[in-house]
C-alpha cells in the first residue's frame, strides 16, 4: 500500500565558491577556476541565497579560499598555490570581498559554507602544477602535514573574513578521493576539524572498502553521499536547466547558478527553481532544508523498512542499529510523508510525530520522525477515511 514514503532527500551542492578571478591559469601552471569569461562578483553570492530562501533550503557552497588570503599567509604555504613563496594575493585589498563577506554572513540561514580547498590543486613536487589538492588522480592522499597545513589555513582564512565556523561539509577538489581509509585517509583527518559530511560521484572511486548502498557509506565517521553526474559541465553559464536528478545531490559548479552579467543572475535562478520545485512536492523525494538533514535523510531513506497496511505502518529500524557506532553526522529524526486518506492515531513510545504543515499538501501530511534511543523498531497507529 503506497500510503507512506520515507522521501529521499535532495540536497544542492556548488562546487568551486570563493574564487574571484573566473578564467583558468592551466596554461601559465596556474589552477582550474571557474574558466569563465568574468571574474566574480559579490552577487554571485546573493544568487546562492536567492535560490535558497526562492526554495525554502540552505545550499552547500564548496570554497576554494586562497583570493581571500588577506595577509599573504599562504606564502608560507608554497604547495598551495601556483606562485609558492612569491604568492601575492591580487584580490586582497579589493573592497568586493568585504561587500561578499557581508552577504554570506547576513544570508547565513541560505549559503552554507563547505570546505572545498585553499587553491583547488597541488604544487609540491618541483612547483609544477598537480591534479587535484587534497588526492592524486591516482587516490593517493598528499602528504599528511601538507593536508592538516591546508586545513588550518582555511580555517584562518576563515576566521580573518568572519565567513563563520569551520565547515562540517567536504568536496574534494575535482572529486579526486580515496574512499575508506581508515585512520591514514583524509576523512579521518577531516574528522579531526569537526566535518561530517562528505559528497563525490562514487562511480570510479579509489576505495579501500564499499560503500554501505549505491547512495551513501561511512567514510570513517563521515556520511558520505553519492554525487551522481551533474547535469551541466563546470564552465556552462546560463543553462537553459533540464534533466532529471536521480539521487540525493543535484550537484552543480557555481557558473551553472549565474549569468554572464551578474545584474541578471536572477534570471538563471528562476530557472533552477522551476526545475527544483517538484521534487519538493513529489511524495517520493523532497528537498533537505541543509547539508545535516539531507544526508541523515538519506541514510533513513536507504536504511529503514516500512511496512504499512491498512491499520498502521511498522518502522524497522534494525539495519541501523547493526551499525557498528552512530556517525555523530547522523540525526535522531527523519521525514515522512503520509496520504491524506490516513489519519493517525498514536505511535509507539520508541517515536514521536510532528507535521511540517508549511510541508503538506492536498495529497499528503509531512511529519517529522524522532527517534528514541537507538531502538530497533516503532509502530505507527492509523485509521483510514472510510472505515
Amino acid at each position: 500500500m503506497n500510503l507512506i514514503s520515507i522521501p529521499l532527500a535532495i540536497q544542492v551542492v556548488i562546487d568551486d565558491a570563493g574564487w574571484w578571478t573566473g578564467s583558468s591559469s592551466v596554461s601559465k601552471n596556474g589552477p582550474w577556476r571557474s574558466d569563465i569569461n568574468r571574474d566574480h562578483h559579490p552577487l554571485d553570492y546573493t544568487a546562492i541565497a536567492e535560490l535558497g530562501k526562492r526554495l525554502g533550503m540552505r545550499p552547500q557552497a564548496s570554497f576554494i579560499l586562497c583570493e581571500w588570503d588577506l595577509t599573504d599567509r599562504l606564502r608560507a604555504l608554497p604547495d598551495a598555490t601556483y606562485l609558492g613563496e612569491q604568492w601575492r594575493n591580487p584580490w586582497k585589498s579589493s573592497p568586493l570581498l568585504k561587500e561578499a563577506a557581508a552577504i554570506i554572513r547576513n544570508e547565513n540561514r541560505f549559503i552554507e559554507v563547505g570546505l572545498h580547498g585553499i587553491g583547488h590543486e597541488y604544487w609540491g613536487n618541483g612547483g609544477v602544477m598537480e591534479r587535484a589538492e587534497w588526492h592524486d588522480v591516482h587516490g593517493n592522499m598528499r602528504p599528511k602535514e601538507s593536508v592538516i597545513a591546508h586545513l588550518e589555513a582555511f580555517a584562518e582564512i576563515l576566521k580573518e573574513n568572519d565567513l563563520g565556523p569551520f565547515p562540517e561539509s567536504f568536496v574534494a577538489t575535482a572529486h579526486q578521493h580515496h574512499y575508506g581509509a581508515g585512520e591514514e585517509g583524509l576523512a579521518f583527518i577531516l574528522e579531526q576539524f569537526g566535518v561530517k559530511y562528505h559528497s563525490l560521484p562514487f562511480e570510479g572511486m579509489p576505495r579501500s572498502k564499499q560503500p554501505e548502498s549505491e547512495l551513501f557509506g561511512f567514510d570513517g565517521s563521515l556520511i558520505a553521499v553519492n554525487r551522481g553526474t551533474d547535469l551541466y559541465l563546470w564552465n556552462v553559464l546560463e543553462p537553459e536547466v533540464s534533466g532529471n536528478i536521480n539521487g540525493p545531490i543535484c550537484g552543480m559548479h557555481w557558473p551553472n547558478l549565474l549569468h554572464p552579467d551578474p545584474e541578471r543572475n536572477g534570471e538563471v535562478v528562476s530557472r533552477w527553481v522551476k526545475f527544483l520545485e517538484p521534487y519538493q512536492n513529489r511524495f517520493d523525494t523532497m528537498l533537505a532544508a541543509n547539508t545535516a538533514e539531507g544526508f541523515s535523510q538519506v541514510v533513513y531513506h536507504s536504511e529503514v523498512s516500512l511496512k504499512a497496511d491498512s491499520s498502521g505502518c511498522y518502522l524497522d529500524f534494525s539495519k541501523l542499529s547493526g551499525f557498528k557506532s552512530k556517525p555523530p553526522g547522523l540525526l535522531n529524526y527523519f521525514t515522512i510523508k503520509v496520504k491524506n486518506n490516513v489519519r493517525i492515531v498514536s505511535s509507539s513510545k520508541e517515536i514521536e510525530l510532528f507535521e511540517n504543515v508549511q510541508l503538506s499538501t492536498r495529497e499528503y501530511k509531512t511529519l517529522v520522525v524522532k527517534r528514541k534511543n537507538d531502538v530497533n523498531s516503532a509502530y505507527i497507529n492509523w485509521l483510514l477515511d472510510g472505515d
